[in-house]
């Protein structure tokens, strides 16, 4: 298994360590940032044990999700964190997830670790198909993943019992080939 260490123009992705506890915390407690997540607030023991759980996870085991962490190489902190998993039963197929610090969204962290993470998986790792589920309800990260490219393929209402009340999703998705036409576009 592989340590991930994706760097873009700002960021580096990278593995959680302690030493971002602090900074995970301050977000991950935060009402408004899990409102549209599958996570509740945490508390700073359970950011804690996330971490260390985290940390004996790779890059490349199937089923499982990875957390990696979002530095700002200007600020040298955590402002984020985002997670990969690729699909149990074919490993070409990758889920994703992002999720920045309120301090540090509408500055297009999202979109630069969104299109880090694609480059990595469809060009270095070879994955065939990026999928993402989104509340139907959480415009800003819909209006991200048009913005890149991806097409939304499914809309499942009420199909997930989420915080107390039936919520309803959207499943975006692009395909490798997808990735390639749009970057090719954009290098002309």
């Amino acid at each position: 298994m592989e340590i991930l260490k994706i760097q873009t123009t700002r960021l580096f992705i990278r593995h959680l360590t302690l030493l971002d506890l602090s900074d995970f915390h301050s977000y991950r407690s935060d009402a408004d940032v899990t409102k549209f997540q599958g996570f509740d607030i945490m508390t700073i023991e359970q950011c804690e044990d996330f971490i260390k759980k985290n940390s004996t996870k790779y890059f490349g085991n199937a089923g499982e999700w990875v957390q990696y962490g979002i530095e700002s190489k200007e600020k040298g902190k955590l402002i984020g964190d985002c997670a990969i998993k690729l699909q149990q039963n074919d490993t070409r197929i990758a889920e994703i997830g992002i999720t920045i610090s309120p301090s540090e969204q509408r500055k297009g962290f999202a979109k630069e670790v969104l299109n880090g993470i694609l480059n990595f998986l469809f060009e270095t790792k070879n994955i065939h198909r990026v999928v993402e589920i989104v509340d139907a309800k959480n415009i800003a990260s819909i209006k991200l993943l048009n913005s890149i490219g991806f097409k939304q393929e499914g809309h499942f209402i009420e199909n997930i019992f989420f915080k107390g009340k039936w919520g309803s999703e959207f499943q975006f998705a692009m395909l490798k080939r997808e990735w390639l036409q749009l970057n090719k576009l954009i290098s002309k």
